[in-house]
């Protein structure tokens, strides 16, 4: 609304003067509200919040977020079930031989969820090595760069999943007993 009084022309200086205190009274709420989220999630999960946050590429807030939305990760026994409900499991959508689509993510699932992993996948790429690495693999095969993205976003679920089920702090020369070199 401020962006629209100042394209006018001659904005009007007591609705500009209204609408900066409207502003500034909604951001003391948020603000607010964010610090009383942090401190209830703190209460119930402080353990679970300082590991999520060692996570190269996710930050306070997401953590926060990740805890809230999951539940503390306690609903879901696989980190197949997690990335099913954040709706970023491929979907091939097909019918018998003349319908033949592009497999994509199947969006069925928590919309705030799968916005901030997008959004953390950036800083993933970028200092999370395992994320980088798979990134740069795809976009070598010639895949978009969008798709490597939400490979990332999976890739960044799964580290949150096994840190929460394990107990363990992120550890980035971490190898697990199943996989054989």
């Amino acid at each position: 609304k401020l962006h629209g009084e100042a394209v006018l022309g001659e904005p009007s200086k007591l609705v500009v003067r209204s609408l900066k205190r409207n502003l500034k009274q909604l951001e003391k709420e948020m603000k607010t509200l964010e610090d009383q989220l942090l401190l209830l999630v703190r209460q119930a999960h402080q353990d679970l919040l300082t590991r999520l946050e060692t996570i190269p590429g996710i930050g306070r807030k997401t953590a926060i977020m990740l805890v809230v939305l999951t539940g503390g990760f306690d609903r879901f026994t696989s980190a197949g079930e997690l990335c099913s409900y954040a709706g970023l499991t491929p979907v091939i959508r097909q019918s018998g031989s003349s319908i033949n689509c592009r497999a994509r993510i199947s969006k069925i699932g928590n919309q705030k969820l799968r916005n901030l992993l997008f959004l953390c996948s950036f800083n993933a790429c970028k200092y999370n090595k395992a994320c980088r690495d798979l990134y740069q693999r795809i976009v070598a095969k010639g895949k978009s760069k969008k798709l490597a993205l939400i490979a990332v976003c999976n890739k960044l679920l799964k580290q949150a999943f096994a840190i929460a089920k394990s107990g363990l702090i992120y550890d980035d020369s971490y190898r697990s007993t199943l996989v054989k070199n």
